[in-house]
């Protein structure tokens, strides 16, 4: 997870990860830990960056 967020970090736009009604920060270890990680997880970016999206893509399960 700390790499997830380290690779998040670096985008200038907002990433968000949904899990059912929950938004949590995916710049935030502690936001990411809340959810409950055995139930599917969607990413949201408010912005554009193919090359940061393909570095995330590595952690879809």
């Amino acid at each position: 997870m700390q790499k997830f967020v380290a690779i998040a970090e670096r985008s200038s736009f907002p990433i968000d990860l949904t899990s059912g009604r929950y938004t949590v920060d995916a710049k935030s270890l502690m936001g990411i830990f809340s959810l409950d990680l055995m139930q599917p997880i969607k990413l949201i970016a408010h912005g554009d960056d193919t090359e940061l999206f393909a570095q995330l893509e590595k952690f879809k399960a």
